[in-house]
């Protein structure tokens, strides 16, 4: 059994890059953006930032951390304008720092540009040494700085065709934002990798953001998702719809509908509640186990776990109670106090446990150490079987589109089968959801998704080049 080294990362479930948010049309645009970045916070928690604009000037604001540590009243007021977009972001490989924040903005020939960017560029290495030897000098290690520096080269030929030339280099996934001193512009790729929506608030001011939550919390109707291959451009002068490039195949990240989405958020035309209770579902359809209970490690699952407990009729309980107010750091403890960085987090109820019947429902195994952790744990509590279900399938190839794990020796499924993995994790069963049952559950067709990370199957190839470090900083 190929357990693929140790990982060091407190978490070992897969982490998203980015979430953006952006507001036209209304006077306090920067701090409507602050509460859509407040309910996107699940997307990205190392940074965050906002750039405010006036028609005349931009402001930016950003810093390492979480949403309400990086901004106060104070510095909200300073971000006057009414256009404003915003960013919290992951970094999925190379260091984290300031440096790597966004939005990123720069000047040029007095055009103060910014860019807020949630995707992976998989052409980023051949453009990036094409323009350093053209003399362009980067600032950071992120791709999205590739945007600004391609929008400097043909902003002389004005906006659209600039629009128009930058993203015709640009291979990957990205929905971003662009924000000029009176424009804001929304790209989505062809692809559609990555989910993207328009609102409106009642004053007629326009949203656009990563998930529909961040408009359901300011109070926006939804409106539309912004179109896989649509630029979106909103100023005085109202919406301008541009569809510039070729239609290419929808490749709709699914691991949004398993894992990263908010469950109270619509993402590519579906409830995302609704898809993971019926992944549930479909789970108990496929995997038969006769058990006691059902229960989720929380929050991971707990929405399949619903499904599956409806669907089977056996008892849904909650077998493990998580603590709250663990922060995303602490103390480390002694080597000898082994799993500590899983049990403080969750702590299984002894009482429930003792001589039962356990399936677990998780969402996803990526990395699988801490898996095996909780495993061990239910049956230190008492647990007689422990059973797994997983609603979605094995995990055995890389993302390249905006997933940590550009590399498959990451991931614990890679080169092992379900029987190996079981026997790693410490389980009596462990049952996957098939490709199959994971797209009827979404409401859509399998043409819709991208599923590279289960099959292997790209819908873009990466570049030739892609290394995890040469690729150190980029990702948002």
């Amino acid at each position: 059994m190929n357990t693929n080294g140790p990982h060091q990362d407190l978490s070992t479930k897969p982490r998203h890059e980015c979430g953006i948010c952006g507001v036209f049309g209304h006077q306090d645009a920067a701090k409507l953006v602050y509460f859509g970045l407040y309910a996107l916070q699940h997307r990205g928690q190392e940074s965050a930032g906002i750039v405010a604009g006036d028609g005349k000037k931009v402001v930016l604001h950003k810093d390492m951390g979480l949403v309400a540590d990086v901004f106060s009243e104070r510095t909200l007021q300073r971000l006057s304008g009414h256009l404003a977009t915003g960013h919290v972001r992951y970094s999925t490989t190379g260091e984290s720092n300031i440096i790597n924040t966004q939005p990123f903005m720069a000047t040029h020939k007095g055009l103060a540009l910014s860019v807020a960017h949630n995707g992976n560029l998989v052409n980023s290495i051949a453009l990036r040494r094409h323009l350093e030897q053209q003399g362009s000098i980067f600032q950071t290690t992120m791709d999205s700085e590739i945007v600004i520096h391609l929008m400097a080269r043909h902003i002389d030929r004005g906006l659209q065709e600039a629009i128009k030339t930058t993203f015709s280099c640009i291979q990957g996934a990205y929905s971003l934002l662009l924000m000029t001193p009176d424009t804001m512009i929304a790209v989505r790729d062809p692809n559609g990798f990555r989910p993207l929506c328009l609102g409106v608030l009642d004053n007629g001011a326009h949203v656009v953001a990563s998930e529909t939550c961040a408009l359901d919390l300011i109070e926006a109707e939804y409106i539309r998702d912004v179109e896989p291959g649509e630029a979106l451009i909103i100023n005085d002068k109202g919406l301008t719809s541009l569809f510039p490039w070729a239609p290419a195949q929808k490749s709709y990240c699914i691991f949004e509908h398993v894992y990263f989405a908010r469950p109270d958020s619509d993402v590519f035309g579906f409830n995302v509640y609704a898809a993971r209770k019926r992944m549930g579902e479909i789970l108990a359809r496929e995997a038969r186990i006769e058990a006691d209970f059902v229960m989720p490690f929380p929050d991971s699952g707990n929405y399949a776990a619903i499904g599956y407990s409806n669907a089977s009729g056996i008892p849904l309980e909650m077998g493990m109670i998580r603590n709250h107010y663990v922060g995303r750091t602490f103390i480390q403890p002694t080597q000898s106090m082994r799993d500590f960085s899983v049990r403080v987090k969750l702590n299984p109820v002894r009482s429930l446990l003792t001589g039962k019947r356990v399936i677990i429902v998780e969402d996803s195994i990526v990395r699988g150490t801490t898996g095996r952790s909780r495993v061990q744990s239910l049956r230190r509590a008492g647990a007689a079987e422990v059973h797994m279900v997983v609603s979605c399938p094995p995990t055995r190839h890389a993302c390249y589109y905006g997933i940590d794990f550009p590399s498959s020796s990451q991931l614990v499924a890679a080169g092992n089968t379900v029987e190996g993995i079981r026997d790693y994790l410490g389980l009596d069963s462990l049952h996957y959801l098939s490709p199959e049952g994971l797209v009827e559950a979404t409401g859509l067709s399998r043409d819709h998704f991208c599923l590279a990370c289960f099959t292997g199957e790209y819908p873009i190839e990466p570049d030739k080049t892609f290394t995890k470090e040469a690729f150190s900083g980029c990702g948002c």
